[in-house]
């Protein structure tokens, strides 16, 4: 029989995903993770396995604790409502904290060796699902008439994640919420309406 752990889960994942989010996979050290967690390197390895898998079940974390108002965007009346929810959010969340601004998912690992490629493809999935999520939620309000019967759904969702992932790089740049805020309601400026009493 192992010992028990003497620590708590969660808070070990939001620790690492601190760190994460800051460093990025490769540039984040086991050293590093210890003493964000102040969990010795076996007990991490106990509980967690490797590095990798550290970071997915952080990433795993990250979702839940930090983009919870993705999903809870998609269910809004209107897609522009829904887009508005994420822009909006998403500039306040990556302005958030001063020493970890933007985006652990675009940040994770925009560029590293061969090595970290499973986790590369792990955050480009991740990003693709909540793509087509969005593709989806417009497809739906397409067919409800509040976006025009000539949208396409899959461009107008690719738009607003490239308007995401943006603004995430120029929060790390040193983007000001206020700045965010205003290339959201640029983007939101010429969005486009249908004839249903929801878009009106």
């Amino acid at each position: 029989m192992g010992r028990n752990r003497e620590f708590d889960v969660d808070q070990v994942l939001d620790a690492a995903v601190c760190v994460f989010w800051r460093k990025g996979y490769e540039g984040t050290s086991y050293t590093d993770l210890t003493q964000a967690t102040g969990v010795e390197r076996p007990a991490l390895y106990s509980a967690f396995g490797n590095k990798e898998k550290l970071f997915r079940q952080a990433l795993a974390h990250y979702y839940e604790h930090y983009l919870d108002y993705f999903p809870a965007a998609l269910e809004l009346p209107t897609s522009r409502e829904v887009a508005a929810h994420l822009l909006f959010r998403s500039a306040e969340l990556h302005t958030r904290y001063p020493d970890r601004k933007g985006c652990l998912y675009v940040h994770g690992a925009l560029a590293g060796s061969d090595d970290a490629e499973s986790i590369r493809c792990a955050l480009i999935n991740a990003r693709t699902d909540g793509e087509a999520s969005l593709r989806d939620r417009f497809e739906r309000a397409k067919q409800e008439g509040d976006l025009p019967v000539t949208t396409n759904c899959a461009s107008l969702a690719a738009f607003v994640m490239a308007v995401l992932h943006g603004m995430a790089v120029q929060a790390k740049a040193g983007f000001s919420r206020d700045m965010l805020e205003a290339v959201a309601e640029q983007a939101l400026s010429t969005w486009p309406t249908g004839n249903s009493t929801l878009s009106r």
